[in-house]
């Protein structure tokens, strides 16, 4: 087995890993990189998923790079056009010949004495175990398993003759033409499929236990769109991402200060674009308050034309059993069906499921705390990229790589090798909260305990505020009293001086586990 080093290894070439290493070539143009990437392609989501309708949930303009602008007509962009743009990226600031292709993540170990991570990875092409060395593993690996979707047990799934499919595993030569078709769920996936399947169906049934809080927009950007005509691409793009990111930080402040009279409001919108006779009670009225989960986008109200338009129903129950031909409920009725699509969220795992170590002895992240949401205590040399759940995940992406920056020139400014984050005595005894405080999806109630936790104050925190970091993560001085800088064992200068991308012969074994890209 050979080992290779670079300065750094970013895991993942999706969105934020695409993004990452445009922020290290232009801020630290001496550092050697790698980015390696499970899957046989670039994307990670937007590459990955390939349900009918697959768009953003986010505007372009706030989801795009601070770098890049999007140029797009629609705001609201389809899944093609956004792993368009992240390619481009790649292509245009020579970042896709960085990438190694499936090469899988498994375990990576870091040396206090030699200041360097050892990454193992599986080579998904050949089998073999590889190796990588670097002074600073960067995670851009998402938040959730590339392998699977989370899917309940459902009673009596065997029995039914039809399709099931999640949509995460969605098959290219799927037929739906003339089908009647039942989506489970009630989440961003699910409100994009359902209209975009009713176009083709016979018809389309959106099952769901509860209901979900909807926001009707438009997918055009009718400002952004002026702009651009007056003014060069960057200014109009940035003059729309201020706007924009204003007005998302404006709607979910408004609708968390004020939950019952935002209820009203949504629910009143809803109200206005569906028949009187619908039962909006039952269906679009949640049972708890707005932001409490995310809210679900409708594109110029998508999901409302369909369902005026007969195209759609909606019931909302519990599932009982499926049977031979589609689904009994908890109240009786029975649902028929020829494909089902279970559209049941997404199986959330914590830094791509890498078997981490410090030293020696194992990391079990649900014992660290965060420190500002994206370095963990005792943990050295290492920074994973966490987005917004309230906000578009780019604008954190984007954050959490300049920071990263600032912190590797620091360093080397400085003569550091390695730091990590340590509880100070008076941080010992802080308030411990959630790693993501105040929302109850149910794919992150599930896994919360398995991820880190977070303080009560600075920088044990994981804010989830964009104004704040914004201002946060640029000015704060890295010398902070908590990140801890310690010199190498002498023989760690000498470990990274050695020449880059140098092969030296090893063998080692590797277990395989999931790691997302």
């Amino acid at each position: 087995m050979t080992t290779e080093f670079f300065d750094v290894v970013i895991v993942g070439a999706g969105l934020s890993g695409i993004g990452t290493a445009y922020h290290l070539q232009e801020k630290c143009p001496g550092k050697s990189y790698v980015i390696l990437e499970g899957r046989d392609a670039l994307g990670g989501t937007w590459d990955l998923f390939r349900y009918p309708g697959i768009r953003s949930d986010s505007d372009m303009h706030t989801l795009g790079y601070k770098f890049k602008p999007w140029r797009e007509a629609k705001a609201i962009a389809d899944g093609p056009s956004i792993l368009n743009y992240v390619r481009e990226t790649a292509v245009e600031n020579n970042i896709e010949e960085h990438i190694r292709y499936r090469h899988w993540v498994e375990k990576a170990h870091w040396s206090s004495t030699e200041a360097r991570w050892t990454v193992e990875c599986e080579r998904k092409d050949t089998g073999e175990t590889v190796r990588f060395c670097c002074n600073f593993l960067l995670m851009c690996s998402g938040y959730y398993s590339h392998d699977k979707g989370n899917t309940p047990d459902f009673e009596g799934r065997d029995r039914f003759q039809g399709d099931i499919i999640h949509p995460q595993k969605w098959p290219a030569e799927l037929d739906y033409e003339d089908k009647q078709v039942l989506v489970i769920g009630s989440g961003a996936t699910a409100m994009t499929l359902v209209p975009a399947m009713a176009k083709r169906a016979k018809h389309v049934t959106m099952l769901q236990r509860s209901p979900t809080y909807v926001l009707s927009l438009p997918d055009v950007d009718v400002v952004a769109n002026f702009l651009r005509k007056v003014l060069p691409d960057k200014a109009a793009y940035a003059i729309t991402r201020w706007k924009n990111v204003g007005f998302q930080r404006f709607l979910y402040k408004h609708l968390r200060a004020k939950p019952e009279k935002s209820k009203q409001k949504l629910i009143h919108m809803v109200k206005k674009r569906l028949p009187a006779d619908f039962d909006v009670e039952t269906h679009f009225t949640p049972g708890y308050n707005p932001w409490d989960e995310r809210l679900c986008l409708l594109p110029n109200g998508d999901l409302f034309q369909a369902i005026n338009a007969g195209k759609v129903s909606v019931v909302t129950d519990h599932i009982e059993t499926f049977t031979e031909t589609g689904l009994r409920l908890k109240s009786g009725d029975l649902l028929e069906a020829d494909i089902v699509v279970t559209a049941t969220g997404l199986s959330l795992i914590m830094l791509g499921g890498v078997a981490f170590s410090v030293d020696g002895q194992p990391v079990d992240f649900a014992d660290t705390f965060t420190y500002m949401g994206m370095m963990y205590s005792e943990v050295p040399n290492m920074i994973s990229t966490f987005g917004y759940i309230n906000a578009s995940w780019t604008l954190r992406s984007d954050l959490t790589a300049e920071w990263t920056c600032r912190l590797l020139n620091y360093m080397d400014e400085a003569g550091h090798l390695q730091c990590a984050p340590r509880l100070r005595p008076e941080d010992r005894n802080m308030a411990i909260r959630p790693f993501i405080d105040n929302f109850t999806p149910g794919y992150i109630e599930r896994v919360m305990h398995l991820f880190p936790k977070q303080g009560a104050s600075e920088p044990w925190v994981n804010t989830q505020d964009y104004g704040r970091e914004r201002k946060m993560f640029s000015r704060a001085p890295i010398e902070d009293g908590v990140l801890d800088f310690n010199p190498a064992a002498p023989n760690a200068a000498a470990s990274t001086e050695t020449s880059n991308r140098a092969s030296v012969p090893e063998t080692s074994g590797g277990v395989r586990m999931d790691q997302s890209a």
